[in-house]
């Protein structure tokens, strides 16, 4: 029989994935707004489309959630905790207009949740968050950042005796395909989150066994609530994300999307949960700073940067504090 409480998880991971979709729809289609290469309602459903498209495509990203940041059997409060640490922080965020990264809260929320249910921190898995969720933290938007750089100077060889009104025309077209693939590695990389801590729920059940991946009505559930959710919007983060960092045209929006999209889907590859948000970003930042360094907002750019570093330590509380309150209540 289903547990209430396995039904206020299931419900707390499908508000997560739905704050998830409109708090990251900025992330692929701001660019493209911003620079009018699409119309906003256009660029969402596009999106919406493309997150959806994605969130089918790989599982490697949803079982390192399930099985690779802690090493024994939870309760479900414990990952219901989990997911309204990582709620809070991504509704403060969007609130304050943050751009930060709803991948590492989870995580970080799940870690705080699971060192207050055991005492400890031995049942971490501290190597595997080293390699998969430190390490590609760091790593992605620096990677991010040089590609929007070598690409933004590549375009410049290339194009250099194009007229900038043909040249813009070209690259308004074909930032569309560049949004798609962005909307697209969104889906493949961060719906998985949502997959995998639904999926280490179900085997806390006993409703599910880890060795047979995850199950598909899950993730036909979390890829429609972030397509739900990509449909809503999310206009205050895209204001800081289109036109927050540097001034955007249709070759730096192409450039940006290309590059952060290449970092993530390598990523994905790896099974690394990555920040969607802080590569476009980053990438937005390299491409920017080819074009010259005066274009790029630094103050910005390190309000963004700021939410990197405090991210992981912030969740790992907030996710301590919820399990601690549920723990108290249920006692």
């Amino acid at each position: 029989m289903v547990s209430a409480l396995l039904v206020c998880v299931l419900g707390a991971a499908l508000v997560f994935e739905f704050i998830n979709g409109f708090h990251d729809t900025a992330n692929a289609i701001a660019t493209t707004v911003y620079t009018k290469a699409l119309p906003l309602r256009v660029a969402i459903l596009m999106s919406a489309t493309m997150n959806f498209v994605g969130a089918f495509m790989s599982e490697k990203v949803a079982m390192t959630i399930a099985a690779g940041i802690v090493d024994i059997k939870l309760e479900l409060y414990v990952i219901l905790a989990a997911l309204l640490g990582a709620i809070l922080w991504d509704l403060f965020t969007w609130w304050r207009s943050i751009p930060s990264s709803s991948s590492h809260a989870l995580i970080g929320s799940l870690i705080g949740a699971t060192i207050v249910f055991t005492h400890s921190v031995r049942h971490v898995k501290w190597e595997g968050v080293l390699d998969k969720v430190v390490i590609p933290l760091f790593t992605s938007p620096l990677i991010g950042m040089a590609l929007g750089y070598v690409i933004m100077k590549l375009v410049f060889e290339l194009f250099a005796n194009w007229h900038p009104m043909k040249a813009n025309w070209l690259f308004h077209r074909m930032q569309i395909l560049s949004a798609a693939f962005m909307a697209y590695s969104h889906g493949n990389n961060d719906a998985q989150k949502t997959m995998g801590i639904i999926t280490l729920a179900l085997v806390t059940a006993g409703f599910a066994d880890p060795a047979a991946g995850i199950p598909v009505w899950v993730k036909i559930m979390c890829a429609c609530t972030m397509a739900l959710g990509t449909s809503i919007g999310g206009g205050r983060i895209m204001r800081t994300v289109g036109d927050g960092v540097t001034k955007l045209n249709p070759v730096i929006g192409f450039v940006a999307e290309t590059s952060s999209a290449i970092a993530i889907e390598t990523m994905t590859a790896l099974g690394a949960p990555v920040s969607t948000t802080q590569v476009i970003t980053t990438s937005i930042m390299g491409a920017g700073s080819a074009r010259r360094r005066s274009s790029v907002r630094w103050g910005v750019a390190r309000k963004i940067i700021g939410a990197w570093f405090v991210t992981l330590p912030v969740t790992i509380l907030l996710g301590g504090c919820c399990a601690y309150v549920i723990g108290l209540v249920l006692a």
